[in-house]
């Protein structure tokens, strides 16, 4: 396996959390570059959550120091999942057992593999550095007392699909794959990003459930627009939401890195 022409590669043998050295190496870096924990002791998800992290999974950011305003930077989470469910379609040959989950996971089977946080800085109205954290189950899948209540049941690669894959193996498809498709998204926008992110998008055109910070919205997850936000059906009319934790009978986001 290559390595993408451009991207710095940095493993670790132990960190507190891939994001937090992400923001503290980030001033020094002269372009693009992953960080690869092999053990993250201090792991942590969106909203404040904690990530755990069983030795022999996959805990990464990639840092960069991205162009434009903060809301296309922000469409960089699209490129890191339709990356990362290609690299866990490379690694097992099995593209019909993923799907993607708005607005940050992938799943395996029906269950939560993988996450994705994106963490920025910035001033005068651009990002000054994004850090995308990354954290797959590729052996382990975090035991119930751990897990939020009412989130997706945790799964493995390994046990779902029998593929046993390093963190450095996974690491290198990962960064290809982003690399390549990052390319897509420089030279022709968001639109076939989001046409790529639709085609893998789980429930689709089915109902579900929105929990944002102030209110609660049932309804048939009918597209994502061209600003990334999640358009559901409601009864109250046609919504577009930003940000939420997405529920599929029950079950929650509980996304991270």
């Amino acid at each position: 396996m290559s390595w993408p022409t451009g991207y710095g590669r940095r493993v670790l043998a132990e960190v507190d959390s891939t994001n937090a050295e992400a923001a503290r190496l980030a001033p020094t870096l002269q372009g693009p570059e992953w960080i690869l924990a092999l053990r993250q002791t201090q792991g942590r998800g969106r909203r404040g959550r904690a990530w755990t992290d069983p030795q022999g999974n996959f805990a990464g950011t990639l840092v960069l120091r991205p162009d434009g305003p903060p809301d296309q930077v922000a469409l960089l989470s699209f490129v890191a999942a339709l990356s990362l469910f290609d690299a866990c379609v490379a690694v097992t040959g099995r593209p019909e057992v993923f799907a993607l989950k708005w607005p940050n996971d992938v799943l395996l089977n029906g269950g939560k593999l993988a996450g994705i946080l994106l963490e920025s800085t910035g001033s005068a109205g651009g990002v000054t550095y994004l850090a995308i954290g990354i954290g797959v189950n590729l052996q382990d899948a975090p035991g119930a007392a751990g897990i939020e209540p009412g989130a997706l049941r945790p799964v493995s690669l390994l046990a779902e699909t029998g593929a046993r894959v390093t963190p450095e193996e996974f690491l290198d498809v990962l960064a290809e794959a982003f690399a390549a498709w990052k390319h897509r998204f420089d030279t022709y926008g968001f639109a076939p990003i989001r046409e790529a992110w639709l085609a893998r998008a789980a429930r689709l055109g089915q109902e579900i459930t929105a929990r944002t910070q102030r209110q609660t919205l049932t309804g048939r997850f009918e597209t994502v627009d061209e600003r990334g936000n999640l358009v559901l059906a409601a009864e109250t009319g046609r919504v577009a939401i930003p940000a939420a934790d997405i529920f599929f009978d029950g079950g929650a986001d509980a996304s991270g890195n």
